[in-house]
């Protein structure tokens, strides 16, 4: 796949909040955008593919986990210009929730770490303020958590 820097128009991209267990599946961002950030998993929708199975590629791919993607519960853009102001980066994100099915996780792909996070550790991690504004707005953590 190529790389999403300095693209011709905005790409679509989606990713899964995976709840099992009382813990979200996170993974820290090995690629720019958000590189080295804790985010929930995901990526580019390929021509073709839904939305939700994009998501569930992207967190199998990602993470080795097996999930079913289910309602869209967020979304957002990101445009990111560089030092000169041309565009190097322009994601319309789509969040779904979505089901465990299974495996445990292992970083690949372009994640440097995904791990199982309790809604109390989640403070340690430096989390995507996308992320944390979702897992806020589901419940998962309170405001406390990620100040």
């Amino acid at each position: 796949m190529t790389s999403g820097a300095y693209p011709q128009q905005p790409i679509v991209a989606v990713g899964a909040v995976v709840i099992h267990q009382n813990r979200v599946l996170l993974v820290r961002r090995g690629k720019q955008p958000a590189m080295g950030e804790w985010a929930i998993p995901g990526g580019r929708v390929e021509l073709g593919e839904s939305m939700q199975s994009a998501a569930a590629r992207e967190v199998l791919e990602e993470t080795g986990i097996s999930i079913q993607a289910g309602e869209l519960i967020y979304y957002f853009e990101t445009i990111q210009p560089d030092q000169t102001g041309k565009i190097q980066f322009h994601y319309v994100i789509f969040d779904f929730m979505a089901t465990y099915l299974a495996g445990d996780p292992k970083p690949q792909d372009d994640a440097l770490d995904a791990r199982w996070i309790a809604p109390t550790a989640i403070h340690a991690l430096g989390l995507n303020p996308r992320t944390q504004d979702l897992l806020q707005q589901i419940g998962f953590i309170q405001p406390a958590f990620c100040r």
